[in-house]
């Protein structure tokens, strides 16, 4: 079982974290990001990330896959263990450069998005947002969709990325910002 404090690789390179509910689509997102079928694990049962993930990307920087909060078909004690694990990596890596906020066009913001947004301003980390599923909507829909949840979310229009890991949309830019931060 994972536990903060628990062993990690050397952290010589920049990180950028993922986070994310579960069942948002971090796994398909890195994989889109980094143009490869199977570099993250994708499941269509929410909460199988349960570990911190490091993936070494060109020898350049880390991308790290933080286990998803909320709904997640595992027991509530387990979820419980995953906050130390992720306060404890956000709070203690030298290497990190920013975080990936991701949140489902298709909900509203929950009250564990919310708490984490205001956690990463609090302890000051560099925080982009990433409205994934944008493909499940119209695209005026969609459109209007990421402005509302900027203006929701009180973010700057830099700092909200709408992305479709089916169709590409925003895959550009995400990596451009990811790129940016770990410059």
């Amino acid at each position: 079982m994972a536990q903060a404090g628990g062993w990690r690789p050397p952290s010589d390179l920049p990180e950028v974290a993922f986070a994310g509910r579960s069942n948002v689509g971090k796994s398909s997102l890195l994989n889109r990001l980094v143009r490869r079928r199977a570099l993250a694990r994708v499941s269509r049962t929410p909460g199988r990330t349960q570990e911190i993930n490091f993936f070494r990307v060109n020898d350049a920087f880390v991308l790290v896959d933080l286990p998803g909060y909320g709904y997640a078909r595992v027991s509530r004690e387990r979820r419980d263990q995953w906050r130390p694990l992720i306060e404890g990596y956000l709070t203690s890596s030298p290497a990190l450069r920013g975080v990936v906020q991701l949140v489902d066009a298709r909900h509203e913001p929950t009250a564990d998005d919310r708490a984490m947004l205001d956690y990463l301003a609090r302890i000051g980390v560099p925080t982009l947002v990433v409205v994934t599923k944008v493909d499940k909507l119209a695209a005026s829909a969609g459109i209007a969709r990421v402005e509302a949840l900027r203006e929701e979310l009180g973010l700057d229009p830099s700092q909200i990325i709408a992305f479709s890991a089916t169709t590409g949309l925003g895959r550009d830019e995400l990596a451009e910002a990811v790129a940016g931060l770990v410059a």
